[in-house]
């Protein structure tokens, strides 16, 4: 079964493929605006420097913003060329018998179905069972494990009949 590329339903690469384009359609607006800018302010012989060196400048940013968009359009054809040397593993898919009347779900390889005879072995331990957690009034008293263990944690005077310290 074939199955469609998970390229080209990749936002993230649509977003470069655009942001590409706008970005070499953009430098190439900004390079010939330059460009026709700095022809009429060179032919004019009442120009100041200032307008000729922005000009340039413009064309510039133009030429950087252009090679921008031309280096994501050659990462989206490496993309599209790597995506087409790997091969992705084809996807099995179950069809569903609908006219069948077995409900029953497949068995593990090699494990006996379930009888009502089975039963858990006499070597298995209960689970242990934690009770669900129930908001408790501050005034209830506490329970004893956990009175034990505030007790256990609070400071003791010496009452100096330790027989370890003789």
């Amino acid at each position: 079964m074939q199955t469609r590329p998970r390229l080209v339903t990749s936002i993230p690469f649509w977003v470069l493929v655009v942001a590409s384009v706008a970005a070499i359609a953009g430098g190439l607006a900004i390079v010939l605006n330059g460009i026709d800018a700095m022809e009429q302010v060179l032919n004019d012989p009442n120009a100041t420097v200032v307008q000729v060196y922005v000009g340039q400048s413009w064309v510039v940013v133009g030429a950087a913003v252009l090679g921008a968009g031309a280096i994501g359009i050659a990462l989206v054809f490496a993309l599209a060329a790597a995506t087409a040397l790997v091969r992705r593993p084809d996807v099995a898919v179950e069809t569903i018998d609908w006219n069948s009347d077995d409900e029953t779900a497949p068995e593990a390889f090699g494990a006996a179905p379930y009888t009502a005879a089975s039963t858990t072995p006499a070597s298995a331990t209960p689970l242990a069972v934690e009770d669900a957690d129930v908001e408790v009034p501050s005034t209830a008293p506490a329970p004893p494990q956990a009175a034990a263990a505030a007790r256990h944690d609070e400071p003791r005077l010496d009452a100096g009949d330790d027989a370890t310290r003789r």
